[in-house]
């Protein structure tokens, strides 16, 4: 349920207003605007049965909230967000860019990334140091050992770091260390890491399930926001369909409908979506076209002997083509880059 308020309610009504809600036993998300305020009911609406809001001091009307995600939604918040993820703000102006390897590998690799990937204009590091892989023989990460390489990189630096978490433990140790948290693919819907990745304090990236709705997405998101973390940046990363010319088949036009369906950023991973180096430039352009706030890029010193996903990793030369081709897109997207 959405209470929305008169332009220019008194605040007196406002707060009346909340009171009924919080003595029902539910909570409420406030909206503010210029001249509306929006207050998002948050439980079983039932209990307001008999409340007659609707009558309510400068309540101009109320509107049901089919969707079972709440906080995500659009309706509860018009307002995009933007997400502050150390200096950097995703969801803003500036077209944000996360790269780096898949997984941390050693301190010059991380070092040599950081730098690369920093002088071409990439805000944020991103980089594995705990790996799910299909295979349990596959390498599996460095642990708090990668992410105090990444520590030193991003200190070193100034950029921002991102990190892939999978367990509560990896969660405890990943907070130390790095500025925000990654809930990979295969743990959209671990419900347990959701919850406790939202109890962390860091922003968070959602990745969407290798299967997932839009909606199932969105509810993974409302798991985070109701610990009381609003930080959340959607990753669009590929769904798995018949197609098996790529490793996913990237759907773009979840874009668009994340915009329209919720306030949260969304940003776009065309090397996990394709596992194909060559069609990473092209989707990165289709993706800042459809309205992406960013990208997530993997790069490596040497694709050819990465420990993980090298296939998909660009050259530090090719991603540095890269940023300065996609410079004149982001302007035509009224963009900054």
């Amino acid at each position: 349920m959405i209470i929305v308020m008169k332009p220019n309610a008194k605040q007196s009504s406002i707060d009346a207003v909340l009171n009924i809600i919080h003595s029902s036993g539910l909570d409420s998300h406030i909206s503010t605007g210029k001249e509306i305020t929006i207050i998002g009911v948050i439980g079983d609406k039932a209990k307001l049965k008999d409340a007659n809001l609707e009558i309510a001091d400068d309540v101009e009307k109320i509107v049901t909230v089919t969707e079972s995600y709440k906080l995500s939604n659009r309706k509860f918040r018009p307002d995009n967000s933007v997400i502050k993820v150390g200096n950097t703000m995703i969801g803003g102006k500036e077209l944000i860019i996360m790269s780096g390897p898949c997984a941390v590998e050693d301190e010059n690799q991380v070092m040599e990334t950081a730098l690369a990937i920093k002088k071409a204009g990439a805000q944020i590091l991103r980089g594995g140091a705990y790996k799910p892989r299909t295979s349990p023989y596959s390498f599996q990460g460095l642990e708090e050992d990668g992410l105090k390489l990444m520590k030193a990189a991003g200190d070193a630096t100034g950029l921002a770091t991102v990190c892939e978490v999978t367990s509560l433990s990896a969660i405890e140790n990943a907070v130390k260390y790095v500025d925000m948290l990654q809930i990979g693919a295969r743990n959209m819907q671990n419900f347990y890491l959701l919850k406790e990745a939202g109890k962390s304090g860091l922003p968070i990236l959602l990745k969407r399930g290798l299967s997932a709705t839009i909606d199932e997405w969105l509810n993974a998101a409302e798991y985070i926001m109701a610990e009381g973390n609003p930080n959340v940046v959607l990753c669009e990363r590929g769904i798995r369909t018949f197609e098996t010319a790529t490793r996913n088949t990237l759907d773009l036009s979840a874009v668009p409908v994340i915009k329209e369906k919720s306030h949260l950023p969304i940003i776009v991973d065309p090397s996990h979506a394709t596992g194909v180096r060559s069609y990473v430039k092209p989707l990165t352009k289709a993706a800042i076209a459809a309205g992406a706030d960013g990208l997530m890029i993997e790069t490596h010193p040497n694709p050819a002997r990465a420990l993980s996903d090298g296939p998909q990793s660009l050259t530090f030369p090719e991603f540095e083509q890269l940023c300065e081709e996609i410079r004149p897109l982001v302007q035509v997207m009224n963009k900054t880059f």
